[in-house]
């Protein structure tokens, strides 16, 4: 594991602190979890920005019509 050291203004310490105490997690991990989240939105984001046009492109406009041709 690696230790990544970043400045946060006051106010957001807060913010972590009180989340971490209500969670009875450490802000450290509370931290962790939503860079991880937030790195897999990210990457389902770039994904679906490459998938959806061509989606569209071969007629895939809604979920039902995904479902449809997988059901």
């Amino acid at each position: 594991m690696t230790t990544l050291t970043i400045r946060i203004d006051d106010e957001l310490d807060k913010l972590l602190a009180e989340m971490a105490r209500r969670q009875h997690r450490s802000k450290s991990d509370l931290v962790r979890d939503m860079l991880r989240r937030q790195s897999r939105l990210e990457l389902f984001r770039e994904a679906r920005r490459v998938i959806a046009p061509k989606a569209r492109a071969a007629g895939y406009l809604t979920d039902e019509d995904v479902f449809r041709d997988i059901s």
